[in-house]
């Protein structure tokens, strides 16, 4: 499976970015994918690569590029308990300087950059996206409604795009928040609020996770959260592109 770094042309510079896809001379529809809050790295290659063995071209940007390229940060190999603190220490300032706004400007980017490419089919794209990435997924979908048919959140802050970016979706949703994010009483205010935008979702806990359950070079990782992760994502992908 081919994986190659390629460089998206922005309003601010060009981000770097890492793109699978099958090795079959065919075009396969574009998923843009987000990273966590960690960036692109090791891990986000693997699941881009597992992503597009199933048939996808796939796209993760470095979102962080406007501090440089990837690996903005020197991160351990495995983030534990013992390394969290000095990682978000420096990983903190990033997110907080990405905001709505810019990503807002690099998702269009990142679209009109994806749907360009040689190996990807005409038609309308996918995003997904893990910890705050999968926010960014949720508004890149929600500006996007002509483009963008599926998204996908995983341990994600969705609720935080808030009711006037729901009500844009017209793409069909599916959101896998970890235990430890969520109880069931604010699981259903969320999910009220995506009914009360008339969005196509199904959003659920997954049980026995904890935030990042999808990110092997963490303490977090779950194996079952992330085989559910797939058997969620796959089916939704299926269906729409």
């Amino acid at each position: 499976m081919p994986g190659k770094t390629l460089l998206i042309p922005t309003p601010d510079g060009q981000a770097d970015a890492f793109a699978a896809f099958p090795d079959d001379g065919e075009r396969h529809p574009g998923v843009l994918m987000y990273a966590d809050g960690f960036g692109l790295r090791p891990v986000l290659r693997d699941l881009a690569l597992e992503l597009a063995s199933h048939g996808y071209y796939v796209l993760v940007p470095n979102y962080f590029y406007r501090h440089g390229p990837a690996p903005v940060l020197e991160l351990p190999e495995f983030i534990g308990a013992d390394e969290r603190p000095g990682v978000f220490a420096q990983v903190m300032p990033l997110i907080e300087a990405h905001t709505p706004e810019l990503v807002l400007r690099d998702a269009s980017a990142y679209l009109e950059f994806l749907t360009a490419q040689p190996e990807v089919s005409v038609g309308p794209v996918a995003v997904t996206g893990y910890c705050i990435g999968g926010l960014h997924a949720v508004r890149t979908a929600a500006a996007h409604p002509d483009q963008v048919a599926a998204v996908a959140g995983f341990h994600a802050p969705v609720g935080a795009a808030g009711p006037e970016s729901f009500a844009q979706l017209t793409a069909q949703a599916h959101f896998g928040h970890a235990a430890s994010d969520l109880t069931p009483e604010t699981l259903g205010e969320l999910n009220q609020a995506l009914d009360a935008a008339g969005v196509s979702y199904t959003s659920e806990i997954y049980p026995g996770t904890i935030h990042g359950f999808t990110m092997a070079d963490t303490d977090s990782f779950n194996p079952a959260g992330l085989r559910r992760h797939w058997e969620r994502l796959l089916p939704l992908l299926g269906r729409t592109l």
